[in-house]
């Protein structure tokens, strides 16, 4: 099953033509598509799109960039949400909390606020038996930190950039890695190692689209789950294994993580 674990289809990139864009995908053989939320104010927006959709999926979460956006009762907000949604028609769609996590690649001005809400949102992740998706950029010791004081179902280290040793942790308490575009461009020597050596059973596939394209698409272009095919062709390449058997892996990987998207794959 070729299943794009990680896709921000409600960005404003996809406005005019965001319909097309998921057509394109199935029509790659896309079978399910991740959507997690970046802020409270996308939650609605992504929901009401999946109902639509019955083969895309959603994660709600703050993620770390916007945390100054967020407001105190942030928290509360999002566990009354998620309380409501798991009661209702869409439950099978809510396959985790996401896109939460730290990003201290740039600047730790607002360290404590995102401390205070990535430990939050794993409360409200185990409160409800939730795995998780995570945003790791620059931060990833400190996220197992907190990985390892909470007890959680799993979830997927977003957009992997870190040792082999932090992939065995992150294995070992039943996370996946997630690679993509990146992971396509030559220069990106560590990435594709990575992707050479991790024991397959550790690896899904994603696209983080609209960002992070694939070399073939250039630095400026636009990413999409249409390409996640190319993307699973390239780590198939990496590997030295055939396509459609790298492809069955990360989606039974992408399943043994995020259980209901199983009932997506139509």
């Amino acid at each position: 099953m070729l299943i794009d674990t990680h896709c921000h289809l409600d960005a404003r990139e996809f406005d005019a033509d965001r319909e097309l864009v998921w057509q394109a995908a199935l029509t790659q053989g896309v079978r399910a598509v991740v959507i997690p939320a970046v802020t409270q104010a996308s939650f609605e927006p992504i929901m009401a799109w999946c109902v639509q959709h019955p083969q895309a999926g959603f994660a709600l979460g703050w993620h770390p960039m916007y945390v100054s956006e967020a407001p105190e009762d942030a928290l509360a907000q999002l566990e009354q949400t998620v309380a409501r949604v798991l009661e209702g028609p869409q439950a099978h769609q809510l396959l985790a909390i996401g896109e939460i996590g730290l990003d201290f690649y740039l600047t730790r001005e607002h360290e404590a606020r995102q401390l205070e809400l990535y430990e939050g949102q794993l409360r409200i992740a185990r409160q409800f038996h939730l795995p998780v998706i995570l945003h790791v950029r620059g931060a990833i010791d400190t996220i197992l930190k907190y990985l390892r004081k909470h007890a959680l179902t799993g979830g997927i280290a977003h957009a992997y950039n870190g040792s082999k040793q932090q992939a065995e942790i992150f294995a070992s308490l039943g996370f996946k890695l997630g690679f993509g575009g990146a992971m396509t461009w030559p220069r990106a020597l560590k990435l594709r190692q990575l992707a050479a050596e991790l024991p397959v059973e550790t690896l899904v596939l994603e696209t983080d689209a609209p960002d992070i394209p694939p070399v073939w698409l250039g630095h400026q272009g636009r990413n999409a789950p249409d390409q996640l095919k190319k993307i699973a062709e390239e780590m198939a390449l990496i590997r030295g294994l055939e396509a459609l058997q790298l492809i069955e892996m990360t989606g039974k990987n992408s399943v043994e993580v995020l259980p209901k998207i199983a009932h997506l794959c139509t």
